[in-house]
């Protein structure tokens, strides 16, 4: 089954495109409506992000992941010749003018037809207006998946042809344990259907590989919470007191962490450790903590992470979750600071950050460059005003 993008065609959200997280809870909304409990999934280009973390964060519904074209990262995201790039998007999108400087460099078989220019062009008007095609470009140029590509462990077939998407698309495989790329026929950067024998490379792929029986790995997406200055409010307020009033924050936590479909790990003493399947949601969930417990004269810090962790008897363990847990032990009173991967991940999602610096964290190799979420104003508009 193919579906279409949330926000695009008759769905569009004025301007707003959703995070990865969310277009991975509509495909497997989908999928539950469908009665599949377990998929090949196909990602193109820009759908190449979501399909990888989909697989990544359930590789117990994924039988296979095929991408084509994916894009691990770009590394000039956020240059002038982007942003020049994105300005003419904006401008020149739906214009018969653009479209054709489109399927030029990207089809020009389909170039070479006048009925098929006029067809792509009408395709792009009604697909995504100006606002919404500018959101999802800008978002699949800023999106990171160098952590999360590891991250998938189940069979994985990258596509490419000899085309300027070849390099990225073998890096992408590279970085995913075990992935096969294969090389299709053309040289077009869009449409994999132009090939013929992807269907049957398709059929072949899924065929001979046996899914994993039960994964012993998954990404994640780590939450951590403590109340500052605990330990001198405790010997304020007395033994009876703070237990009551650590009761009332336990159950302030628990309320966002059911709302925002965080999965509680373990809570000792006046701290939390929650996992999500998306970033974002974490994001959300911190930051209405934070504010929460204000109503009770608290004040906690909290970290967010996203990474591989070992799975055992329902537990979550590994380097990620020692890395969340620094992560939010660099945080002050009030701050949600996230690792760089998180702020990658959640690119087109109306998240504001400001810059923190590196850091190093205790037990954790090398240094780490953390963000602190900012406060987005109504829209979506980013912190830095774009």
């Amino acid at each position: 089954m193919a579906t279409s993008k949330r926000g695009t065609g008759l769905s569009d959200l004025g301007g707003h495109f959703p995070a990865l997280e969310t277009r991975m809870d509509d495909v497997r909304a989908v999928l539950d409506a469908a009665g599949s409990s377990r998929a090949v999934l196909l990602g193109s280009q820009d759908g190449c992000g979501m399909a990888a973390l989909y697989a990544a964060t359930y590789p117990e519904r994924t039988q296979a992941l095929v991408l084509f074209h994916p894009v691990a990262h770009n590394p000039a995201a956020h240059s002038e010749e982007i942003r020049a790039v994105l300005a003419r998007l904006r401008d020149g999108w739906g214009t018969q003018e653009y479209c054709d400087e489109l399927l030029a460099e990207g089809a020009p078989r389909m170039h070479a037809d006048p009925e098929e220019r006029a067809w792509f062009a009408n395709w792009l008007r009604v697909s995504a207006s100006p606002a919404v095609a500018y959101a999802l470009n800008r978002a699949f140029y800023e999106t990171d998946l160098r952590e999360v590509l590891p991250a998938v462990r189940v069979p994985t077939l990258v596509l490419y042809r000899r085309c300027s998407y070849e390099p990225l698309a073998l890096e992408v495989a590279e970085q995913i344990p075990g992935a096969r790329a294969l090389r299709i026929s053309g040289t077009e950067m869009f449409d994999v259907d132009l090939s013929p024998e992807v269907p049957d490379e398709l059929e072949r792929f899924v065929g001979g590989e046996q899914p994993p029986v039960v994964p012993d790995s998954v990404l994640a997406t780590m939450l951590f919470t403590d109340i500052v200055g605990s330990t001198e409010r405790a010997a304020e307020l007395g033994d009876r007191a703070w237990r009551e009033l650590l009761e009332r924050h336990h159950s302030l936590v628990r309320r966002e962490l059911m709302r925002y479909r965080g999965e509680e790990k373990d809570t000792a003493g006046d701290g939390f450790f929650a996992t999500f399947d998306g970033p974002a949601r974490a994001i959300r969930c911190a930051q209405a903590i934070v504010e929460g417990v204000h109503v009770l004269g608290l004040e906690i810090r909290a970290g967010v992470h996203t990474g591989e962790c070992e799975v055992h008897e329902g537990k979550v363990a590994g380097l990620a979750v020692v890395i969340g847990a620094r992560v939010a032990a660099a945080a002050h009173g009030g701050q949600v600071l996230v690792s760089q991967t998180v702020k990658d991940l959640v690119a087109g999602a109306g998240v504001g950050f400001e810059e923190r610096g590196e850091h190093e964290l205790k037990g954790v190799p090398g240094s780490w460059r953390l963000y602190e979420v900012a406060d987005v104003s109504a829209g979506g508009r980013r912190a830095d005003g774009s």
